[in-house]
């Protein structure tokens, strides 16, 4: 997790009553960022965004898309990050079917989370 997911995560609390997270298992993240992801376990991410104020409640999915999650949870808002283009989501016909909206956020600049295991590995 880094300042970016922070700042998104927070633009979105402000947007509704609660805040669901839903979050990618360990096996999904593998499928879509390859064997080496996650860097953390799906039980750690859980928890340290449980710890945060504005997180009401953590869901984790094992497909590679939310919608079975978000058809269950039907939200009124959806929130990502500013580098997804709400019609480019697979999710996106779904979530308007029931008169939900998305909203995307603005990225913070230069961070991401490949640039932090840049770093990391940088550093040793």
């Amino acid at each position: 997790m880094h300042a970016g997911h922070a700042q998104t995560l927070a633009a979105a609390r402000a947007l509704g009553d609660c805040l669901v997270v839903c979050l990618n298992s360990d096996a999904s993240v593998r499928r879509l960022k390859g064997p080496r992801r996650p860097i953390m376990g799906e039980a750690d991410r859980a928890a340290l965004l449980r710890a945060l104020a504005c997180v009401d409640a953590v869901v984790v999915f094992d497909e590679d898309d939310p919608r079975r999650v978000l058809a269950r949870l039907r939200p009124d808002i959806w929130v990502k990050g500013g580098d997804y283009a709400p019609d480019d989501l697979p999710e996106a016909d779904l979530v308007r079917s029931w008169g939900g909206r998305i909203v995307t956020t603005p990225l913070l600049p230069g961070r991401s989370t490949t640039r932090l295991v840049g770093a990391l590995a940088d550093a040793g």
